[in-house]
C-alpha cells in the first residue's frame, strides 16, 4: 500500500481545514444542474419500472430478466469511459446534451421491439448514457465540495437523484407498461432534462486544465477500502434496484401497489440521507458506512417475515433504501478524501465503473437466487450483500486505525453522536488490539504498520 507524499499530505490537511460552502448555497449555485438530474433521474426511473414489470409480463425468463437489467449496468463500464474523454474535448454541457438525447431515442426504440435480445443491446446504451451523466454530474460537484463538506453535498447530490428516481417510479401508478405511451412520457421527461442546464448561464462547470488520469490500480493501492466498497455496494444496488420490480409482481402485488413498493426506498432515503451524511462528515465514515449496511440487511431479513403488500413489507423497503443509498455517496467521500484534487474527475469516473461492474453482477445473481430458491432470493440477496458490505468495514476499521471522531464533540450533529456510541465499541477492540502490538515493539523501531486508514 503506498504512502501518500509530503506535498499529498499537506494539501489533505489543508483541504480538511477548509469550511467549505454550505450545502444550500452550493446547491443554489448549481440549481440548474440538480434540475436537470431531476429531471433526467425521473425519466430514467419511470423507464427502469415499466421495463422491468413489462418484461415479466411478457413472460420472460427470470434469468433473460437478469441479464437484460445487467446489461444496463455493462452500459455504465463504456459510457463511464467515454464521457470521461469527451469531457475535456466538448464540454460538460455538451455531453450532457447528447447523451440525454441518444437516451431518449433508446427508451422509444425498447418500446416499440419488445425482444429479449434487443433490449439487452439497447440496455448497454441506456446504461451508457446515464453513467457519462453521472460522470458529468460528479466530476462537476468534486471540484466544488471541500472535505469539510464532502458527504453533505455529495448526499445532497444522491438524494436528488434519488427522490427524482423515486418520483418516477410512482408513475407506474398511472401509466400502462404495455402501451408505448408510457416509454413516450419517460423519453419525454428526458428530452426536457436538457432545457435547464443548456440555458442557465451559471451551468458552466470548471474545466480541467489538462485530463487528469488515474488507473484503477493506482487508485486501490491509495484507497483500497473505498475501491473495495464503491464495486459492493453496486452489486448491492445493481440487484435492489433491477429486481424489485419483479420480486414485488411475482408477490402478487397490482400495478399501483407496485409502484408504490419501488417508490417506499426514496421515502426511506429522505428521512435517512441527510442525517447519515451529517455523520459520515463528522465521525469515520467507515464506522457510518458499516452500520448503514447492517441496518439495511435488518431490512432486508424483514422482507423475509413479512407480508410484501402490508405496512411492514413497503416500511421494510424504506429501511433499506434509507440507509443502503447513503453507502454509495459514504464510498465516494472515502474515496475522494484521499485523492490529489487535480485527479477528482478521474476518480469520478472510475468510481462510476466500479458500481458499474459491481451492479454488473448483481442482477445475475439476484436472478440466480431466485431461480434456485423461489421470490424470497431476491430478500436473501439484500441481506447477504449488505452484511458483506457492513463486515468488510468493519474488519478495516479494525485493522487500521483512525480517529472515531473527526471533530470536537460539541461540533459533531446530533446523527453523528448517535452514530459515534457504536462505533466506539468498534474502536474499543482496534484499540485493544493496537495495545498488544504496542507492548511487543521493540524500542527505537518506529511507528506500528498499518497505521493508515485508507
Amino acid at each position: 500500500m503506498s504512502a501518500m507524499t509530503g506535498t499529498e499530505r499537506d494539501r489533505d490537511t489543508a483541504h480538511h481545514d477548509q469550511t467549505g460552502p454550505l450545502t444550500t448555497s452550493l446547491a443554489w449555485a448549481t440549481w440548474a444542474l440538480f434540475v436537470g438530474l431531476g429531471l433526467m433521474l425521473s425519466g430514467a426511473g419511470l423507464f427502469a419500472t415499466i421495463i422491468g414489470v413489462r418484461a415479466e409480463r411478457e413472460g420472460f425468463p427470470t434469468l433473460a430478466i437478469g441479464l437484460v437489467t445487467a446489461g444496463y449496468y455493462f452500459g455504465f463500464l463504456v459510457g463511464s469511459r467515454v464521457a470521461l474523454r469527451a469531457l475535456h474535448r466538448v464540454g460538460h454541457i455538451r455531453v450532457y446534451a447528447a447523451l440525454a438525447s441518444i437516451l431518449a431515442a433508446v427508451i422509444l426504440a425498447i418500446g416499440m421491439y419488445v425482444e429479449p435480445w434487443a433490449w439487452v443491446v439497447l440496455r448497454v446504451l441506456s446504461g451508457a448514457c446515464l453513467a457519462g451523466q453521472y460522470v458529468v454530474a460528479e466530476s462537476w460537484l468534486n471540484q466544488l465540495v471541500t472535505d469539510a463538506n464532502r458527504a453533505r453535498i455529495l448526499s445532497l447530490y444522491s438524494l436528488v437523484t434519488v427522490v427524482a428516481y423515486g418520483v418516477g417510479q410512482l408513475g407506474l401508478t398511472i401509466f400502462d407498461p404495455e402501451q408505448l405511451t408510457a416509454f413516450g412520457i419517460a423519453a419525454i421527461v428526458i428530452s426536457l432534462a436538457v432545457a435547464p442546464v443548456a440555458l442557465s448561464e451559471e451551468a458552466a462547470p470548471p474545466l480541467a486544465d489538462q485530463p487528469s488520469h488515474m488507473s484503477l490500480r493506482e487508485l486501490f493501492s491509495i484507497v483500497p477500502t473505498g475501491v473495495v466498497t464503491s464495486t459492493l455496494v453496486g452489486l448491492a444496488h445493481g440487484a435492489f434496484l433491477g429486481l424489485a420490480a419483479v420480486y414485488a409482481s411475482r408477490a402478487g402485488l397490482s400495478q399501483r401497489e407496485i409502484g408504490v413498493f419501488v417508490a417506499m426506498p426514496t421515502v426511506g432515503s429522505l428521512v435517512l440521507q441527510m442525517p447519515i451524511a451529517a455523520a459520515a462528515d463528522d465521525i469515520d465514515r467507515r464506522a457510518v458506512g458499516a452500520l448503514a449496511a447492517l441496518t439495511a440487511a435488518a431490512g432486508g431479513g424483514a422482507l423475509l417475515l413479512v407480508d410484501t403488500s402490508s405496512w411492514m413489507g413497503l416500511a421494510a423497503m424504506g429501511v433499506i433504501g434509507g440507509t443502503t443509498y447513503p453507502l454509495y455517496s459514504i464510498a465516494g467521500a472515502y474515496t475522494n478524501d484521499w485523492v490529489p484534487v487535480e485527479k477528482l474527475t478521474a476518480v469520478a469516473s472510475q468510481l462510476v465503473v466500479l458500481f458499474g461492474a459491481g451492479a454488473f453482477i448483481g442482477p445475475f445473481l439476484a436472478s440466480v437466487v431466485m431461480s434456485l430458491v423461489g421470490n424470497d432470493g431476491f430478500a436473501w440477496v439484500i441481506v447477504g450483500v449488505h452484511l458483506v458490505i457492513s463486515g468488510f468495514l468493519l474488519v478495516r476499521i479494525y485493522q487500521f486505525r483512525a480517529p472515531i471522531r473527526a471533530k470536537p464533540w460539541n461540533e459533531v450533529a446530533l446523527a453523528g453522536r448517535v452514530f459515534y456510541l457504536p462505533a466506539t465499541a468498534v474502536g474499543m477492540g482496534r484499540r485493544i488490539r493496537a495495545n498488544r502490538q504496542a507492548r511487543v515493539q521493540l524500542p527505537g523501531q518506529g511507528p506500528l504498520e498499518n497505521d493508515d486508514p485508507r
